[in-house]
């Protein structure tokens, strides 16, 4: 039978009470800041190949997405890398996705279809090139690929795109000069390893797994791109593009290297459309920031996200939710 409590009793069970909603409420306010509900639906996040790094961070992002925006259902959608995941956003086959910053650009003056849609979340981190081939190899530079069976990645990624400038840069035309194959990370370290190709081309983050994992079990070794080639991939008179000089630490594959291998790097952007929900792009940006250290235990080129580079999205103007992020978290 019920029992009423004494006075001092029923006091402090009030303030029991009382400072439970209070730490209920700060919950709701960190979990739902400025009082916002948690996004809910559906968004399709467009990743990469099954073994490039867009996918595992992608995997590892819907992770952190579901603590973040419970509610939310990520559909990751594998791809053939930047240039596809560019036209899947601008056409609205996807919500959201990584691309190189080249790609979208690309994208953008060739004029595709809803090209003037697009916009960045964040600037992540830079995509290395790797050029990769046999230790044994007598391929010392880009120029030694000539007559030479090239894997040059998967019609609609991002590696072709910069393996077909680079070959160009080193005077070599890409259909004629080599015999390129259109394969990507998927298969071409196998194809390298049973002979089936003298070399392949990727561009990622550092290290990526399958290089690594590559290197564990066959001798190979990096081919460098000099900065005097990277040079040429600017126009003359025109302002630097998106690829920069970089060097592949010698620490990345030390079973491919002993010292540092001079390449290229580009940027990878966070994009979506100028349609997608302002408060959904906000809590999107804020986990990729938030998120970084714990997906960079597994992504390392993730660690480099910086919350004072990630605004710069050039070519793509920022998306206005995230811009409201940026805003709130400005010192």
């Amino acid at each position: 039978m019920f029992q009423a409590l004494p006075r001092t009793g029923r006091r402090r069970a009030l303030l029991g009470s009382a400072a439970a909603l209070v730490v209920l409420g700060l919950l709701s306010w960190w979990l739902l800041p400025l009082g916002e509900r948690s996004p809910d639906g559906k968004v399709v996040f467009s990743t990469g190949t099954r073994t490039g790094v867009y996918q595992l961070y992608g995997e590892l992002l819907k992770d952190a997405l579901a603590k973040d925006m419970p509610r939310l259902e990520v559909d990751l959608e594998q791809s053939e890398g930047s240039q596809e995941n560019v036209e899947r956003v601008a056409t609205g086959q996807a919500d959201f996705t990584i691309a190189a910053a080249d790609a979208v650009e690309k994208y953008k003056a060739d004029g595709g279809r809803g090209a003037d849609l697009l916009r960045g979340c964040a600037r992540l981190y830079d995509d290395y090139v790797h050029v990769i081939v046999p230790r044994r190899s007598t391929v010392n530079s880009i120029a030694d690929l000539k007559g030479k069976r090239v894997a040059v990645g998967q019609a609609g990624s991002g590696v072709l795109l910069i393996a077909e400038q680079v070959l160009g840069a080193a005077g070599l035309d890409p259909k004629k000069d080599i015999r390129p194959e259109y394969v990507g990370i998927g298969d071409a370290p196998q194809m390298l390893e049973k002979g089936r190709i003298d070399a392949f081309f990727w561009s990622g983050g550092l290290p990526t797994r399958t290089v690594s994992e590559l290197s564990e079990r066959f001798d190979v070794k990096l081919v460098p791109i000099e900065a005097d080639l990277v040079a040429k991939l600017h126009p003359t008179g025109a302002r630097p593009g998106h690829y920069r000089s970089a060097l592949i630490p010698a620490d990345a594959y030390v079973r491919a290297q002993d010292v540092a291998v001079p390449t290229l790097a580009v940027a990878n952007l966070l994009v979506t459309r100028a349609g997608t929900d302002a408060t959904l792009t906000e809590r999107m940006t804020r986990t990729v920031i938030n998120s970084r250290d714990n997906i960079g235990e597994r992504v390392h080129a993730a660690q480099r996200v910086d919350l004072r580079t990630a605004i710069y999205t050039d070519p793509l103007d920022l998306h206005t939710g995230a811009q409201r992020y940026y805003r709130s978290v400005k010192p």
